[in-house]
């Protein structure tokens, strides 16, 4: 996909989030951004790894960082204890009417992301892109039980039940995510 593209699209997840009422904090758009690429298969070609929060990309973040800077988004300051929102800026409206098809064709994908995601806490959303990183990873044939430990292995803060109750929503999202990439939803 070309970066033109990929950044109209990045565009139009903001836009949505920010007008189902999420803040758009960065790690909003980090997770919301994976579960996009990696869940409902939109192309943008991000590599995430997990880190401290979960699943992290630097390329999404040089990628917000370079938005920035050509005023694709704007920086906008929350009070105590948020912190900054990423919104569109003053050239978004430029690029989201060039590229009408390519947002039109990933709009399912987007709102159910933005449906599924947006309005979660940071915390949640750790233990959720966590548990579909590891599904990902070890293999939706392992037990539920066993992915819940390796997530509480590898984040400890994260409670065993906590872990396990991710997994399983992370199941239960995968199968209803798969259904509409098949466009049975």
């Amino acid at each position: 996909m070309d970066s033109l593209k990929r950044t109209a699209i990045i565009l139009e997840l903001i836009e949505r989030m920010k007008e189902r009422g999420s803040w758009c904090g960065e790690t909003h758009i980090q997770k919301c951004g994976y579960f996009l690429q990696e869940m409902m298969a939109v192309p943008m070609g991000f590599d995430f790894i997990l880190y401290k929060h979960g699943p992290f990309s630097f390329d999404l973040r040089d990628e917000l960082t370079a938005m920035r800077a050509d005023n694709l988004l704007a920086l906008h300051v929350r009070p105590y204890p948020y912190g900054p929102s990423l919104l569109p800026g003053t050239a978004a409206e430029t690029v989201m009417k060039s590229y009408p098809k390519t947002r039109a064709k990933y709009k399912r994908q987007i709102d159910f992301v933005v449906k599924t995601f947006a309005l979660k806490g940071v915390a949640e959303l750790e233990r959720l892109a966590t548990a579909f990183y590891i599904t990902r990873e070890q293999g939706e044939e392992q037990s539920v039980e066993k992915r819940a430990e390796y997530i509480h292995c590898l984040k400890p803060h994260v409670p065993l039940e906590e872990a396990r109750l991710a997994v399983e929503k992370i199941d239960s999202l995968r199968l209803e995510a798969e259904e509409l990439l098949l466009g049975r939803a």
